[in-house]
């Protein structure tokens, strides 16, 4: 790109960031959770519309990006690119990031059901683990994911049969965000065939009338040994 060019979309981004209200809403996104347009709309003090307008302007310079979940939309940073810029700009600015704090009751929090794979702090925290140490590979803008040789390893040693997974119709594995947490889980034919394996293996139990699930004793010692989870 000509340097005229970078300098005019560089100016563009600064525009789009300079604004109080748009720059109120990418620092409350440097969690790395997603927000509703009405959530960043409270926390910029403006009017859901006007959080709708300056939302669309961020998207447009690629600075937020927009995840669909049933009925809801939510926005987070586009990258970690945009939030290593944010980053620079706010330890000049002398800010600190905003702490996401959820209103989700603690025993649906922790560990809970989403359909039909596992979803609150126990599965964000397995995804994370899974990603971290590449055994998860993410696709397709981080929506859809691969298991590496070694995720495939794992998953034969927990008795998972990776095969069977791979000539099912549906998605094999995806990025799936959690309602608590605003950060992903695991989804697809590989996050069904994990809660599969956690209940018939007694490591976390149903209750009867809610979809919240008990992490028993077994899987907190399963969950250390597989996934470094204490």
């Amino acid at each position: 790109m000509p340097a005229d060019d970078i300098n005019i979309q560089l100016a563009k981004i600064a525009a789009a960031i300079a604004e109080p209200a748009r720059a109120t809403m990418l620092c409350a996104l440097m969690d790395g959770r997603a927000r509703t347009s009405t959530e960043l709309a409270i926390l910029a003090e403006i009017s859901p519309s006007t959080a709708s307008a300056h939302l669309g302007k961020l998207r447009d310079q690629s600075l937020v990006q927009v995840l669909a979940q049933g009925k809801h939309r939510y926005y987070q940073l586009a990258g970690a690119q945009v939030a290593a810029a944010l980053e620079s700009l706010m330890v000049i600015a002398g800010k600190v990031a905003s702490q996401f704090t959820p209103s989700t009751p603690e025993r649906l929090r922790q560990a809970r059901t989403c359909y039909d794979h596992m979803a609150g702090e126990y599965a964000v925290a397995i995804h994370d683990y899974l990603l971290r140490n590449t055994y998860l590979v993410a696709q397709h803008y981080a929506t859809a994911y691969e298991l590496s040789a070694d995720g495939e390893q794992l998953f034969d040693t927990m008795g998972i049969q990776v095969d069977t997974l791979r000539k099912s119709r549906r998605r094999f594995a995806c990025a799936c965000l959690d309602w608590s947490e605003r950060r992903p889980h695991i989804g697809g034919a590989v996050g069904a065939a994990l809660l599969t394996h956690f209940v018939q293996h007694g490591w976390v139990e149903a209750d009867l009338d809610s979809r919240a699930l008990q992490v028993m004793a077994k899987g907190r010692r399963q969950f250390t040994k597989y996934f470094k989870l204490i």
